[in-house]
């Protein structure tokens, strides 16, 4: 993506109009295939995240961010999120937190997902407050704070990294068979016991 940063207001202008969607994470590395097999019920994915249960709720209601592994299907269905899905609540919760309007949020998570999340590793998300911004190299956001554009950044592969492990000391549950996962906290034998009795 040479040739600076582009702005995701609105809709994709230039070069991201023209861009085609890709499916695989990370470009398609067996880490993030892996991480397809295994869902997040939306406590796991609030604790993940570091949002309140009322802001999953509302996001999933609104379209902001839905669970894309299962919607809630009326009362006592349980949403089960992704990965990705995480990493995305994670990056909406801090562009909140420094207070950039909703519907940039908006259009930043439609890029996100249009794009199938590849490189998301070494993207950069900027923003000003009005715009946000997407820099794919160091010399993007040089370029964008040169300009007097960018005021703050979210360099995604840290908020894939800070979720990843979270969701280690986390439960998750296999898509295939509803099996609990049990993350890599040793304290919880409890757990570990109820897995092996099922």
């Amino acid at each position: 993506m040479a040739g600076g940063p582009y702005p995701l207001h609105g809709s994709a202008v230039g070069p991201l109009a023209g861009r085609q969607s890709v499916t695989s994470a990370m470009g398609g590395t067996a880490a993030a295939d892996s991480t397809d097999s295994i869902g997040y019920r939306g406590p796991t994915a609030c604790a993940a995240a570091g949002i309140t249960y009322r802001q999953l709720d509302y996001w999933a209601r609104t379209g902001l961010v839905e669970p894309s592994v299962r919607p809630a299907y009326g009362s006592g269905t349980q949403r089960l999120y992704s990965f990705r899905d995480v990493v995305v609540l994670k990056i909406v919760k801090r562009f909140l937190d420094t207070g950039v309007a909703l519907q940039n949020i908006r259009a930043a998570v439609q890029h996100l997902r249009a794009r199938g999340f590849q490189d998301l590793e070494r993207m950069t998300l900027m923003s000003d407050g009005a715009t946000v911004y997407e820099c794919s190299s160091p010399d993007e956001v040089v370029e964008l704070l040169q300009g007097g554009q960018g005021v703050f950044g979210i360099a995604v592969g840290v908020v894939w990294r800070d979720v990843e492990s979270a969701l280690s000391q986390l439960h998750g549950e296999r898509v295939d068979t509803g099996e609990t996962l049990v993350g890599h906290n040793p304290t919880d034998e409890l757990a570990r016991r109820r897995n092996k009795a099922v």
